[in-house]
């Protein structure tokens, strides 16, 4: 397994930690980015999050991780993954109207996304997560976090 494939997916897992913490607010993605061990993660966010929220985020993404849950990726047309999970398998930017078909990322009652990366098959085989870094850029309204996995 790829370090940037389990960087990649423990962005997942982070998002699932952000909304978890910051509620459905802050459940648009508006960019990722991963290379090697890192990664960064910009949510559409109304608020700079208190270092608290920051601190649960990264220990509910570690404890996801530790459940070593199964990630469950799915291949399906794009009307059966909407009419499933709805606009939640989708970033704030959504996917042009000429994809029909999908890959989906899910870890039930965590994350949902539509992705056509390479995944882990398990959360365990991530590692640990560490949030290197956070920002808020009150004129975009968006929160960035940045991570590293071990």
């Amino acid at each position: 397994m790829s370090l940037e494939t389990r960087a990649h997916t423990a962005l997942h897992i982070v998002k699932g930690a952000i909304v978890k913490v910051l509620g459905e607010d802050a459940k648009w993605s508006a960019g990722a980015n991963v290379n090697g061990g890192h990664g960064r993660i910009t949510v559409q966010y109304n608020r700079k999050p208190t270092e608290d929220e920051v601190n649960e985020i990264e220990r509910l993404a570690n404890e996801k991780i530790k459940e070593n849950a199964v990630i469950e990726i799915h291949e399906m047309s794009r009307v059966d993954a909407e009419a499933r999970w709805g606009d939640w398998i989708y970033d704030l930017f959504p996917l042009p109207e000429s994809i029909t078909e999908l890959q989906v990322f899910h870890l039930p009652d965590w994350n949902v996304n539509a992705c056509n990366k390479l995944h882990t098959e398990t959360t365990g085989e991530i590692g640990k997560v560490s949030i290197s870094k956070w920002r808020f850029r009150k004129n975009k309204q968006l929160l960035e976090v940045s991570y590293d996995i071990e």
